[in-house]
């Protein structure tokens, strides 16, 4: 099992869920009640689930595609360390992952 820390976009409030190797991290999130939208549904079309990873975790996440990479070209507020929450899976040899929520957020529906 792995620790996620979801830190809210005003940087204070944080929790913490457990999450099952093989879990995407979007579904986590969700299930959570984290406001990632994920319009595409985990089809890479848009960038709704953008989240920052903490720079401390960034570098044990395998390397975002080229398509992420594009889709975070459109994302609010992207930075060095973000990525798309549904191209993350949880692994096992995580004993945590700390995921900020962007404080700017695209949302299709027209709450963000």
């Amino acid at each position: 099992m792995t620790r996620v820390r979801f830190v809210a976009a005003d940087g204070v409030a944080v929790r913490e869920v457990v999450a099952t190797p093989g879990d995407r991290l979007l579904d986590v999130a969700q299930n959570d009640g984290q406001p990632l939208e994920g319009t595409c549904e985990g089809q890479m079309a848009c960038s709704t689930c953008h989240v920052i990873i903490a720079p401390e975790d960034f570098d044990r996440l395998p390397p975002p595609s080229e398509e992420e990479e594009d889709m975070l070209d459109l994302a609010a507020g992207a930075t060095r360390t973000s990525r798309l929450a549904c191209q993350i899976w949880i692994e096992a040899a995580w004993d945590a992952l700390t995921v900020r929520i962007p404080p700017e957020r695209r949302d299709m529906r027209g709450r963000g």
